[in-house]
């Protein structure tokens, strides 16, 4: 390649700059442009430079050596740099003060002082590559942009520095068949972070300062409670803020939703390689990743989840999706944002139902991933529903705090784990799918709230479990005696209705590639095994049994507010979505092959 010097580890030339910093910190004067010039001039620096073009961003070694030295912070921001000449100098310096401030604070901030001096200035929009053309180095940066064009061509133009693409092809020799393999690499961030919006709090700042605006959508309830501190948030930071309100109730989760944020983005003129602030729960989350998959086929996007379903689940998930001719996310896109926050003090304002049935998603990851979070799931029970996860009334309770944050980064931990590691779904050995095999056909039958219609699906598949042999009778009740403790259900007359999970079972038959593959705990609380066959009546016949186990449970196994009219929501039983105008045109037997796809 073209550095001039011997290969080294990523890590090692970063911590060569920073000594090198130590020993010679950066000279400022009252020109800023003779500053820069000075800067890039050096050794060190284009050495620096030449390591991001190099180093192999998406690869496991990288992250490997930053974990080594505690530096996980800095990893997207050196990824990110792959790309740096294709940067303007604000983006450019912004993201190397994130990367020098998890190696060294002191420095860090250095070279913070330095970049938001940058992006006061007229250069903040001059490329990387650009400012080097006009310096001493110009031939060999001509030369470089030469070879990369070749070599590597996502360092020196990039769609997206988040992204990068690989394949090969075969044909033969008459070239009248080609065989062609494709590969995709992809890297986000999940961050857990108090207190985003608290303008001393400079995340969203750094990301959307070097952008010079943020177009933002927003869920309508959470608008009502936070929609003024954001606005707030950017005027404070001098940032233009563009916030499109959208209703993102259950019942708004259809293709008509993304077909109006489409327009948004078109209106507002959004880039391809522009981050769309996404402020809201799940179905925000769902619908608004999917029109950022759809614009310009890959718009990224940050996520601020404001529910712990997005916070744990929908929010880091790249599966993006909306509902369609009354089939649960018909429609989707593998799209991941490129930054996930979660941030708890968000849920003091939830009302205790939206908080319960958002729990079923942590202690789903806990039976079939993390037995460690199971166990801090019964230590903390439902004081995490009464202090809204540490935020609130927690006056003589040292132990909720950090139980919370042990619990959210548990969770978040898992299921990241588990979803990016088959991002397109390519196999469906997928355990986060616990409790989504059968409930799907009951929830919008029932009004049920998501939670509750997964925590339903979760018991019974634990009983399963038990019924095989898989986990012992204690297991089953102590996976059952944890559902039911946040008061989430166990059980719904709409169960009785034994063809609905029928129905579902092949359904979801056909969406698994002719498999069953249900998720069920196996070995012991904390593992996963999954269930390929299930006949009709070994079906009915578990319910029957599973509804008189339930009979002993509290409430007799029903949930506390179960249903979405319970908690102000619409009910999604008895309200149709309406189909976007063009589909409106379409012949009625055309819906029921569509339904089938």
């Amino acid at each position: 390649m073209t550095s001039s010097t011997a290969p080294m580890s990523v890590v090692s030339v970063f911590q060569g700059f920073i000594a090198h910093q130590k020993e010679k910190p950066l000279a400022t004067t009252f020109n800023l442009r003779h500053d820069l010039e000075a800067l890039f001039s050096t050794e060190v620096f284009n050495n620096l430079i030449l390591t991001f073009v190099d180093s192999a961003a998406f690869s496991a070694s990288l992250g490997k050596e930053f974990a080594a030295v505690e530096a996980i912070a800095g990893i997207s921001a050196c990824r990110r740099l792959r790309s740096c000449l294709n940067f303007s100098l604000g983006q450019f310096f912004m993201t190397l003060a994130e990367l020098l401030y998890a190696f060294d604070t002191a420095i860090g901030e250095r070279w913070y002082a330095l970049a938001n001096r940058v992006l006061q200035s007229e250069l903040k929009d001059t490329k990387v590559l650009s400012f080097l053309l006009q310096g001493e180095r110009k031939d060999f940066y001509i030369d470089l942009v030469g070879q990369l064009t070749e070599s590597n061509p996502h360092a020196i133009y990039p769609t997206s520095c988040f992204r990068e693409s690989a394949g090969f092809v075969e044909s033969t020799a008459d070239d009248q068949t080609v065989e062609a393999v494709v590969s995709t690499s992809t890297f986000t961030t999940v961050k857990i972070v108090d207190n985003t919006l608290n303008v001393e709090n400079l995340l969203l700042r750094n990301i959307y300062i070097s952008h010079g605006r943020c177009v933002c959508l927003i869920d309508q309830n959470v608008e009502q409670y936070y929609g003024e501190r954001l606005e707030h948030y950017f005027a404070h930071h001098n940032i233009p803020l563009q916030k499109q309100v959208h209703r993102a109730m259950e019942v708004d989760k259809g293709i008509y939703t993304v077909e109006k944020m489409l327009g948004e983005f078109k209106q507002l003129g959004v880039s391809r390689n522009e981050p769309v602030l996404l402020v809201g729960g799940g179905v925000l989350a769902d619908t608004g990743g999917l029109a950022c998959a759809l614009y310009h086929r890959n718009t990224p996007y940050v996520m601020l989840s404001t529910s712990i379903v997005a916070g744990v689940d929908a929010g880091p998930s790249p599966r993006t999706c909306c509902d369609g001719f009354g089939y649960k996310n018909l429609f989707g896109a593998y799209h991941p944002p490129i930054l996930s926050i979660t941030d708890r003090f968000f849920f003091s304002t939830l009302r205790e139902g939206w908080l319960r049935h958002g729990i079923i998603e942590i202690i789903k990851m806990a039976v079939v991933k993390d037995l460690e979070l199971f166990e801090y799931l019964e230590a903390a029970g439902p004081r995490l529903i009464s202090t809204r996860f540490g935020t609130i009334d927690t006056q003589g309770d040292d132990t909720i705090d950090p139980l919370s944050q042990k619990i959210l980064g548990g969770a978040i931990r898992s299921y990241v784990a588990a979803e990016y590691n088959n991002l397109y779904e390519t196999h469906q050995c997928r355990p986060h799918a616990y409790g989504h095999t059968w409930s799907p056909g009951f929830e919008i039958e029932a009004g049920l709230l998501h939670g509750h219609a997964v925590a339903i699906g979760m018991g019974f598949g634990a009983y399963l479990s038990y019924r095989m042999s898989w986990i012992s009778e204690a297991e089953c009740h102590r996976i059952m005696k944890l559902i039911s403790s946040f008061g989430l259900s166990l059980w719904h007359d709409v169960l009785n209705n034994k063809e609905t999970l029928w129905a579902s079972q092949q359904k979801i038959f056909q969406k698994r590639g002719q498999n069953l593959v249900a998720p069920l705990p196996k070995g012991k609380i904390g593992q996963c095994g999954y269930l390929n066959e299930l006949s009709q009546q070994t079906l009915f016949q578990a319910i029957d049994e599973y509804a008189s186990l339930c009979a002993s449970y509290p409430r007799g196994g029903w949930g506390i507010e179960p249903h979405c009219s319970d908690v102000g929501l619409e009910d999604p039983s008895t309200v149709g979505q309406p189909l976007s105008s063009p589909l409106l045109s379409e012949q009625e037997n055309s819906l029921e092959a569509l339904s089938l796809a």
